[in-house]
């Protein structure tokens, strides 16, 4: 019985130190590239990078299909999709801020599958007003 107890700990210990990871089947970077400040007000544009890699390698749904989620921001021009590799694609977008009184602007792009999908977020500041 003793032995028994110390082998459900030894797991249970080693679960808590493991822990379940949260694995996306797609790796999503999102980042400026052109026009990177420390903090934005309306009007002001940049360039975004959009960088999907499928982890794996294999996805039922089709890279158009990634959506788009903004906060406070606005798409003004966006390339298509170019594929990188055969699991990476990327997309550049030209982004204007629309609306600074939302606390934080944010751009998520995300991918929904039954492989889990993957998020993948841009949060910046907003200029303080005076």
């Amino acid at each position: 019985m003793r032995r028994a107890l110390g082998v459900l700990f030894v797991m249970f210990v080693g679960w808590v130190a493991l822990g379940p990871r949260v694995a996306s089947a797609c790796d999503i970077e999102v980042k400026v590239i052109k026009g990177e400040k420390e903090a934005y007000q309306a009007g002001d544009q940049f360039m975004v990078s959009v960088k999907v890699v499928l982890t794996h390698r294999v996805c039922p749904e089709a890279i158009n299909k990634t959506k788009f989620k903004m906060k406070g921001l606005k798409v003004m021009k966006a390339t298509g999709w170019k594929q990188v590799s055969s699991v990476e694609y990327q997309r550049k977008l030209i982004v204007k801020v629309v609306d600074d009184s939302v606390g934080k602007l944010v751009l998520s792009a995300i991918r929904t599958c039954d492989k889990d999908g993957g998020v993948g977020t841009l949060t910046l500041a907003v200029m303080p007003k005076e």
